[in-house]
């Protein structure tokens, strides 16, 4: 056997079967492809997952189109000067009920309080600011006409990213963007999670 073959083989060996069942469970794949995503991090649980996520291998990827009619409001406030509220939805009353899904929707209301975003997803903006956005961008245009859409609509993406609660990154972990926090908590609970609306306020601050 090729030392390359048994670096792998060691390897291998190394991984516990409970660390790819562990995997298995939180992405829904098979063990075969959690085994190989494992090794391919050298053992790194995190790695594997991120590198899984990035690909779309979680089962949150499968679940984004089922209805959310229950959940919970919660709240947060920051030294009696900054409050947010949010609404946090799933599929059953069980899981709104669970401490791991309020400590999700506190974890989303800090977010709201410490980063201030307008919108809960791209496709909540409303059409108006979209245009108004676009028609500004337009204006000061100088790339190449032929590609002039595609340029637009990334830099309106842009534009809007860091007033959009979903493109903003998490603040308890700036590597993953707050709706890829939220998948991993849909790939946890097996429920699909979505944020309905939000509010922010700021003492002394009207809108």
């Amino acid at each position: 056997m090729s030392e390359e073959l048994k670096e792998k083989a060691s390897e291998v060996k190394a991984i516990s079967i409970e660390l790819i069942k562990k995997l298995k469970e939180l992405s829904g794949v098979g063990l075969t492809d959690a085994k190989q995503a494992l090794v391919e991090a050298k053992g790194d649980f995190d790695k594997a997952l991120d590198a899984m996520r990035k690909k779309g291998m979680t089962k949150a990827e499968k679940r984004g189109d089922r209805e959310t009619r229950e959940g919970i409001i919660e709240s947060y406030i920051h030294d009696g000067r900054i409050g947010a509220i949010v609404e946090v939805n799933c599929e059953t009353s069980f899981v709104a009920k669970t401490e791991e899904f309020k400590d999700l929707a506190h974890k989303l209301a800090m977010q709201v309080a410490s980063m201030n975003p307008m919108y809960v997803s791209m496709e909540s903006i409303p059409e108006a600011d979209l245009k108004a956005k676009k028609k500004d961008l337009e204006a000061n245009f100088k790339g190449p006409e032929n590609m002039k859409d595609q340029i637009l609509e990334g830099q309106i993406k842009k534009a809007f990213s860091e007033k959009v609660l979903m493109e903003q990154p998490y603040i308890l972990d700036d590597s993953m963007t707050v709706a890829q926090f939220i998948k991993e908590a849909i790939a946890k609970t097996g429920e699909n999670i979505t944020v309905r609306q939000f509010k922010r306020l700021e003492l002394g601050v009207t809108e």
